[in-house]
């Protein structure tokens, strides 16, 4: 579950993560008052939405007295942000954080993440604080700092040293760097978090080390651990259809093609999508209605698809092992019952059943087209969804 700036702080600040004084407004009035708090000198008016590059699209405005405040408040609220990571479509920004302004010294990346290659959390640094890490990546690989820490042994001061050593601090900003990095990862790991991630963290001119910047994201399944968490979630930052597939038990992430795809298993989702690619379309999504599926759970995976208004194809493609193809097809027959589907619609149906499935199919007024193989399906479905789209 992804959280916003001024969320994410609070959640660090429980935790001795230094942040900066600010307060959250929704009206320009609001503020005014909360700059006049904050001393009336030079604060940050922040736009809070669950996207990266905020700045680049407006929305983080530098002001020096509380009517400035005001005014950049006005024109942050109600605006539509787009920025690289929400896509064309951008976000309404409903609330704007409004933060101290701070003498910077000098601008660091830092994060915790789980390296899955090693399974175990790695802690990244770099002196170039403030630009997109992938950037830096690609750039100068030699520019980020790594440490992993040993699960079975814990987190040992010996890697923020590491850390401080590579990044070139010395006297009080090296000895805050310490304490800020044990006290993020102590952060990372009580709150069950996939990602910290602070860009930039500054040293300011008095050698405090705060995080300016914050974004943490937590892992879904330790969520019920967390109710307190769980309750600031923001349904106005989700995706519509992705909330009502938690719902409805399926996973489902919405994208920006034309072909709906309707598959059991991750690896079988992944792969009908990079061979939609293949033949010169996109999908719309990722659909998974999982190994234990029945026809309720296929009827609510044509209820998503259908919901989309950016599908024109479909693609059924299940492997039948757990999950019975004979099953699938009666679920599919079933939701044409409920839902009005007037697109076309390519099953490919393979494994347990399928032949009494295909029998099934056939038997439907509903025009299928069908396939034996993945890539014949996906041929078709796309010469379907490019004959949908003229």
């Amino acid at each position: 579950m992804k959280l916003h700036e001024f969320q994410a702080k609070e959640l660090l600040s429980r935790y001795s993560v230094p942040v900066p004084k600010g307060r959250l407004v929704t009206h320009p009035a609001a503020a005014y008052q909360a700059a006049q708090a904050l001393g009336g000198g030079t604060c940050v008016v922040k736009a809070q939405i669950h996207a990266g590059g905020r700045g680049k699209g407006g929305g983080v405005k530098v002001v020096h007295t509380p009517d400035d405040a005001a005014r950049a408040a006005e024109a942050i609220l109600g605006m539509t942000l787009v920025t690289p990571q929400t896509g064309p479509e951008g976000r309404l920004v409903k609330k704007v954080l409004v933060e101290q302004g701070l003498e910077i010294e000098r601008e660091l990346y830092f994060s915790i993440l789980i390296d899955r290659s090693t399974e175990r959390p790695v802690i990244m640094a770099s002196a170039q604080g403030g630009m997109e890490i992938e950037e830096v990546a690609a750039k100068d690989p030699g520019a980020i700092i790594t440490a992993h820490v040993n699960p079975d042994t814990g987190y040992s001061p010996y890697v923020a040293r590491t850390l401080a050593y590579g990044l070139g601090l010395t006297g009080d900003a090296n000895k805050k760097f310490l304490a800020f990095v044990a006290a993020a990862y102590k952060a990372f790991e009580g709150l069950d978090a996939s990602l910290l991630e602070v860009n930039p963290l500054i040293v300011t001119r008095n050698q405090d080390v705060i995080a300016l910047d914050a974004k943490v994201t937590i892992d879904d399944n330790a969520l019920r651990l967390h109710p307190d968490v769980f309750a600031m979630r923001d349904f106005d930052e989700e995706e519509p259809l992705e909330i009502l597939a938690d719902r409805y038990g399926v996973d489902y992430v919405k994208m920006d093609g034309g072909i709906g795809c309707l598959v059991n298993g991750a690896g079988l989702a992944m792969a009908t999508m990079d061979i939609i690619l293949a033949f010169g379309s996109r999908p719309a999504n990722f659909l998974d209605i999982k190994g234990g599926a029945n026809v309720q759970n296929v009827i609510k995976a044509f209820t998503l698809l259908m919901a989309d208004d950016h599908v024109r194809a479909v693609l059924v493609n299940i492997f039948g092992g757990i999950v019975k193809c004979d099953m699938v097809a009666s679920g599919i027959l079933e939701a044409m019952k409920h839902v009005k589907v007037d697109v076309p619609v390519v099953v490919r149906l393979s494994g347990t059943n399928s032949d009494k499935a295909r029998e099934i199919l056939a038997g439907a007024d509903f025009p299928f087209i069908t396939a034996q193989t993945l890539s014949e399906a996906a041929q078709k479905v796309v010469e379907a969804e490019k004959g949908a789209a003229k």
